[in-house]
C-alpha cells in the first residue's frame, strides 16, 4: 500500500473514532429527584446490570435512556462498568476457554 492512501486511511479512521467521542455532561452533579440526590455508585451499578434489557426497550420506548445522565460522575461511571461488566462475566469465560485450549 502507497504511504499517501496509508496516511489517508489512518486519518479518516482517527476522525471516525473521535467522531463518536461523548462530549462533557452538563448534568452532572444536578439533581435527578425531588430529593436533589444525582445518582452514585450503587445506582450506576444496577443501571449497568440492567443496561442490556434497558437497551432493548429504549429501542421501543423513546423515553426510556440506558444511562442516567444525572449522576455525580466518576463514582456512578465506575458502578455502571462494573454492573455491566458484571452481567457479561468481567470476561472470565475467555479466559478459561483460552486455557482449555492450551490443554
Amino acid at each position: 500500500m502507497k504511504p499517501a492512501i496509508l496516511v489517508a486511511v489512518v486519518l479518516i479512521l482517527l476522525i471516525l473514532l473521535t467522531s463518536c467521542a461523548p462530549g462533557p455532561n452538563d448534568y452532572k452533579g444536578s439533581p435527578r429527584n425531588e430529593e436533589g440526590r444525582a445518582a452514585g455508585f450503587w445506582l450506576g451499578l444496577w443501571h449497568g446490570v440492567i443496561a442490556p434489557i434497558t437497551f432493548v426497550i429504549s429501542l421501543f420506548n423513546p423515553n426510556v435512556n440506558v444511562y442516567e445522565v444525572h449522576n455525580n460522575g466518576g463514582w456512578y461511571n465506575l458502578g455502571f462498568l462494573f454492573g455491566f461488566g458484571a452481567f457479561w462475566g468481567g470476561g472470565s469465560h475467555g479466559a478459561s476457554s483460552a486455557r482449555r485450549r492450551r490443554l
